[in-house]
């Protein structure tokens, strides 16, 4: 059986608008197997309850359907997925820190999330038991070989930057193993949203990974509205897809211009910043915040466009839209920048796909998948985005797909004030239990939110998962063969989020 036919045949659970199906201990080890003959079938998430793991699947070559396997743990184990699917390790690994569910046997059960410095020990199961060891040293893969050397980075960087540590094992100038360390911004989002109304969660979900509030903010909503089946005015879907591109601008002019920087050459890095600058500044003046934070709610939106926002945001992007043409001439005709991107931090397309890696990561390599052609919802259903998709999969690629990401959100921004339909805001939520799925493109990659709301319509439980879990493996593998001064090229070519990951 394939696995999708495995997974029709558990018990079927009332989540929306994707199916869950709860299997047998005996049809998740089936599943595993059958995962085995089945590369197609891309692993987009793990996560678990108290007493249960759920992983979602995807089709690639079955008209992309998505599924989500459940599977009841009340002994606190069960089959590893990483065996087979090596973008499960970490969330194996931060399933057994929040929840203390262990993966039987897994690739890797190292700490994640948890430095051994939280009052509990599985904060999230069903009993947490008080933690009174004493904190553990890190323990990182060893490397063999002649004149090896490690380098630890962080997790305090220079500048602006949220914590990570990095070690990394050298042979002279190249890098033959980089390892990240993460969990440094942990913040217990979960347990924060658990027992709260829909729209009070949401504000925690709004600050996971403030570069993506937009995005977050709305696949939890859609996770929201799909299990309570409540329609969004049509005012408020456009003010929502608005944002999101807005966001989806000045991440992309911010992230090209940190590349150039990296490379020493400064000048695109001041022209991209001052861009996005303005671009911030028009979302000031549209929706009243910079970052656009908490104003997509469950339901609809926060509040309406601001009197004199459509101009601001018109006269930003026109600016944006005069200065790409001479931005790209430089960055292609400068032999110095060419010769640091062309090349550096490869990752190969299989390995992408491998690890099912969405946003400018996959894309850059191969794999053509976007959350708004691949999984539409309005109203992307109807603008249709461009989906450009290379396979060079080095630092100019990601470089690449973010330029052409960016000239087309400028396009679908246009459209969308040009197109912006009058009438309310917001639906009132029902009072009511369900359980909902929701999937949204942000800047890096899709948001997949999974929402379970009680009786009283108040979270029982809930998972969001940032595109970066599925893209910090992949970095490792992009360093590996290049000098170390290239890292910073490479880190800042994938941009993944740590605060994303932290939870």
């Amino acid at each position: 059986m394939s696995p999708f036919e495995i997974l029709a045949a558990g018990a079927a659970q009332p989540c929306r608008p994707h199916p869950r199906h709860l299997l047998s201990a005996a049809q998740w080890a089936a599943l595993v197997q059958a995962l085995v003959a089945a590369p197609e079938v891309e692993l987009l998430g793990l996560w678990a309850e108290p007493q249960a793991v759920h992983a979602a699947l995807r089709d690639s070559a079955g008209a992309g359907r998505l599924g989500i396997a459940s599977l009841a743990v009340p002994e606190g184990r069960y089959p590893a997925l990483s065996p087979v699917r090596p973008g499960a390790v970490r969330f194996e690994r931060m399933i057994r820190d929040l929840w203390g569910l262990v993966a039987e046997g897994a690739v890797d059960l190292r700490a994640w999330l948890d430095h051994g410095r939280w009052p509990l020990v599985g904060p999230l199961a069903a009993r947490p038991a008080a933690n009174a060891l004493t904190p553990p040293q890190p323990e990182f893969l060893p490397v063999e070989g002649e004149g090896v050397h490690q380098i630890p980075v962080g997790p305090v960087h220079a500048g602006i930057i949220e914590p990570g540590h990095f070690r990394f094992h050298v042979q002279g100038e190249t890098v033959v193993r980089l390892e990240e360390r993460l969990g440094y911004l942990h913040k217990g989002i979960i347990g924060l949203m658990l027992g709260k109304p829909a729209r009070v969660a949401a504000r925690f979900i709004a600050r996971l990974s403030g570069d993506s509030t937009v995005a977050h903010a709305w696949g939890f909503a859609m996770a929201v509205e799909a299990a309570l089946e409540a329609a969004v005015p049509p005012r408020a879907v456009a003010l929502r897809a608005l944002m999101a591109e807005l966001e989806r601008i000045h991440n992309h002019l911010n992230d090209w211009g940190f590349v150039c920087n990296d490379a020493a050459f400064a000048w695109p890095h001041a022209a991209c910043g001052a861009l996005r600058e303005g671009v911030l500044r028009a979302c000031d003046a549209g929706f009243g915040h910079r970052l656009m934070m908490d104003r997509v709610i469950p339901g609809g939106v926060a509040l309406d466009l601001a009197p004199g926002g459509a101009s601001a945001i018109a006269a930003a992007l026109a600016a944006v839209r005069a200065e790409l043409p001479g931005l790209l001439a430089v960055y292609e005709s400068h032999a110095s920048l060419q010769d640091r991107v062309v090349g550096t931090g490869h990752v190969a397309p299989e390995l992408a796909a491998r690890f099912a890696a969405g946003g400018h990561v996959g894309r850059a390599s191969g794999r053509g998948f976007d959350a708004r052609l691949a999984a539409p919802y309005a109203p992307y259903d109807r603008l249709r985005p461009e989906m450009p998709v290379l396979t060079a999969g080095d630092v100019d690629a990601r470089v690449r797909i973010r330029i052409a990401e960016l000239a087309d959100s400028l396009r679908l921004v246009e459209t969308l004030l040009a197109e912006l339909p009058p009438g309310e805001l917001a639906s009132p939520l029902p009072q009511r239990a369900g359980e909902g799925l929701g999937l949204v493109e942000a800047f890096r990659g899709e948001c997949l939110h999974h929402v379970v709301l009680d009786d009283s319509g108040l979270v029982r439980a809930a998972f969001p998962r940032d595109a970066s879990w599925l893209q910090w493996p992949l970095l490792e593998a992009a360093v590996e063969g290049n000098i170390v001064a290239d890292f910073p090229l490479c880190n800042k070519s994938f941009n993944c989020s740590y605060s994303g990951v932290d939870l």
